[in-house]
């Protein structure tokens, strides 16, 4: 059974960086493409990045294009979120979905097959 588990949320000032990490259990990450999502108190789920299972497919949502990397390491079962030039509306919770993947195709980050959430990580980005 997958389970995601991210860190690396925190406070950070307007312009500063954090790295989430979304830790996959097993050996079972080559087998999913792997998306960021946020969320913010009575707003709908945000759609941040996707990253296809060979970690060579990456899509990103408007808001973040740019700013935000996505990034997986097989060895380490670990895909990545690098978050540069950070806003007051990046603030939100952070969590990590997979999406089974037969194929290594772009992910679509509204597709609704996205399962197997962690839990996430808090970013807040204020002065």
């Amino acid at each position: 059974q997958l389970q995601l588990v991210e860190s690396g949320g925190g406070l950070v000032e307007p312009g500063g960086s954090l790295r989430l990490s979304c830790v996959a259990s097993g050996d079972l990450l080559k087998h999913y493409a792997i998306g960021w999502f946020r969320r913010v108190p009575g707003k709908e789920r945000e759609g941040v990045a996707c990253v296809s299972k060979s970690g060579e497919i990456s899509n990103y949502g408007d808001p973040v294009k740019g700013r935000f990397t996505i990034s997986r390491d097989s060895a380490k079962s670990t895909v990545y979120l690098q978050m540069n030039s950070l806003k007051p509306e990046d603030t939100g919770n952070y969590f990590c979905g997979a999406l089974l993947s037969f194929t290594d195709s772009i992910c679509i980050m509204t597709d609704l097959n996205f399962g197997w959430f962690g839990q996430g990580t808090q970013v807040t980005v204020s002065s």
